[in-house]
């Protein structure tokens, strides 16, 4: 890491001693069960990261039928009233999304939230250090709306046409638990680590499966409101990110790796995760009740790995 971006690091963890941080996540729609198990999954097991990593943050999470616009809307309102310019906010986003080729939407119970509409409920939070994360499938859409000074966004895809339901959010999970996150071995994850990360890792995994890649995560920090795949010194990108840190410092970000057993649970869940992804990738070649029947084993066994990792 340069210089620069350590300094600007440390400042920031120093004022975190005194700043609070404000984190909204939200699940939206699956469109079919197995989908709407697996974002649930993945906010909870993010809901319970930051709770664990970070006892003093304020953490909301809306998932299923909570995730409507109105609280959503409301959670925002309500960081809004509470945040100071000396805080931090992280906004993240899972599930799916929509483009008309005009106006990006966040798929939730009733009516969907759009780019625009989120942007406005983000204007009036005071924090200036912020982070918004769009996990969802044609999320590169709302990079121009979101943009900001002071304000990383991160989206899944790098256009409004990047439709397929997209695996960003499983890794970017990953990075909260994964040593390997930790590039610098700071003690903790930085969005920009998690950025990489993630991205590599989805990149892999198309790779891996012989599949073309339908989703391409960009970072904008500078507020051009068009995010870039390799943030750099040369197109300027990535310097804020780099000193936001998403897990604070000093903290153990790995708490699901400390043990031989918690290892080799998180490995199988690796597992069972890529298994999920490939056979939805395979739904259509496959019988109805032979693709739900092992859909549900596979969600089943994920979810009893899940709970012995959270023991």
């Amino acid at each position: 890491m340069r210089p620069l971006a350590l300094s600007v690091l440390y400042l920031f963890a120093a004022m975190g001693l005194h700043a609070a941080t404000f984190y909204i996540t939200a699940a939206g729609l699956g469109g079919e069960p197995d989908y709407d198990k697996r974002f649930q999954m993945w906010s909870a097991d993010i809901d319970k990261t930051l709770r664990s990593t970070e006892p003093g943050a304020n953490v909301t999470t809306l998932s299923g039928a909570e995730a409507t616009r109105a609280k959503l809307e409301a959670a925002l309102a309500d960081v809004a009233k509470q945040a100071r310019p000396e805080d931090a906010f992280v906004l993240m986003l899972i599930g799916h999304g929509t483009f008309d080729g005009e106006e990006y939407k966040f798929n939730i119970p009733g009516p969907d939230i759009s780019a625009t509409q989120l942007a406005n409920c983000l204007r009036g939070i005071r924090a200036e250090r912020q982070l918004v994360v769009d996990m969802s499938s044609a999320s590169g859409a709302a990079q121009q709306a979101l943009a900001q000074k002071n304000r990383i966004v991160i989206t899944a895809t790098q256009s409004g046409n990047e439709r397929n339901a997209t695996l960003f959010a499983r890794f970017w999970i990953q990075a909260l638990h994964d040593p390997g996150a930790d590039a610098d071995k700071s003690g903790g994850v930085s969005a920009l680590e998690a950025f990489r990360y993630a991205s590599q890792k989805t990149a892999e995994f198309y790779e891996t499966e012989k599949r073309i890649a339908t989703e391409h995560a960009v970072l904008d920090d500078t507020a051009q409101g068009k995010g870039v795949r390799n943030p750099s010194p040369e197109n300027g990108e990535g310097m804020l990110a780099a000193s936001f840190p998403l897990l604070p410092l000093g903290a153990e970000t790995t708490t699901q790796a400390n043990t031989p057993a918690k290892r080799k649970l998180l490995a199988r869940k690796e597992q069972l995760e890529s298994a999920i992804d490939r056979l939805k990738y395979q739904k259509s070649a496959i019988p109805e009740d032979e693709y739900k029947k092992q859909i549900g084993a596979l969600l089943l066994e994920l979810a009893r790995t899940q709970a012995e990792l959270d023991r």
